[in-house]
C-alpha cells in the first residue's frame, strides 16, 4: 500500500461526504489527529479499522488498500445495459446498471440472461393514440405468468409490475425506439425491439 495514495483517497472521499476530520474520527472512535496523519500520507490505518473505514467512505476494501478510486464499469445512463435479478420465490425484480450482489428470500440471485423473444414468445404491440398498447396470450395463472413488463430507451426505464390472474394489458407512452423487456416464469427474461412504427 502506498501511504500517500491511500491518504489522498481517504481525504477525497471524506470531503465528498462533507465530513470533517473530527466527524470521521468520531465515527471510528479515534482522534482527528489520526485521520490527519493518514490523509497526509504519514501512516496507514490499522488493518482492523479498514472494513469500517471502507464502509463509512463507501469504497470497496480492495480499492482502498490499492489506492484506486476507479469506479465500476457503469453503463453511463444507457438503460439497455441494465442487469435484472428476479427472485424465483416471490418474483420480486431488482435491477442495477453497475456491479451488484443481490439476494432475496434468503437466496443470492444471479443476473438473468436477456434473450431475444422467438415468434411464439413475443408480446403483441399495437399503436393506441400516442401509446404502445401491449397484450399477450401468455397464461397468467399462479404458476405461469409474466411478472413484469419494462421499456428501456436511452436514459429511461419504465417497469410495470404484473400479477398472476390479471390479464396483461399495458400502455406505455410511445418513443422513437426502445427495448420491450419482460420476465416469464416459463421461459425467463425476453426482449423485443420497438420503433415508432411498431
Amino acid at each position: 500500500m502506498e501511504t500517500s495514495r491511500v491518504g489522498s483517497i481517504i481525504r477525497t472521499l471524506r470531503q465528498e461526504l462533507r465530513m470533517t476530520q473530527r466527524e470521521l474520527a468520531d465515527k471510528m472512535n479515534l482522534s482527528d489527529k489520526t485521520i490527519s496523519k493518514w490523509e497526509r500520507g504519514l501512516g496507514l490505518p490499522d488493518i482492523s479499522l479498514i472494513p469500517e473505514l471502507s464502509r463509512i467512505l463507501g469504497i470497496e476494501i480492495m480499492n482502498l488498500l490499492a489506492g484506486d478510486m476507479t469506479p465500476n464499469n457503469f453503463a453511463g445512463g444507457n438503460m439497455k445495459n441494465t442487469k435484472y435479478f428476479v427472485c424465483p420465490t416471490c418474483q420480486n425484480i431488482t435491477l442495477c446498471t453497475g456491479e451488484a450482489e443481490v439476494s432475496c428470500c434468503g437466496k443470492k440471485l444471479a443476473a438473468q440472461t436477456l434473450k431475444k423473444a422467438e415468434e411464439g414468445e413475443r408480446l403483441t404491440v399495437h399503436l393506441a393514440e400516442d401509446d404502445w398498447y401491449i397484450t399477450s396470450e401468455h397464461p397468467m395463472d399462479k404458476e405461469h405468468y409474466i411478472s413484469f413488463v419494462a421499456l428501456a430507451s436511452g436514459d429511461r426505464l419504465q417497469i410495470i409490475k404484473q400479477y398472476p390472474e390479471w390479464n396483461l394489458n399495458v400502455r406505455i407512452p410511445k418513443r422513437e425506439r426502445g427495448m420491450l423487456i419482460w420476465y416469464s416464469t416459463d421461459y425467463g427474461l425476453r426482449y423485443q425491439l420497438l420503433n415508432k412504427r411498431s
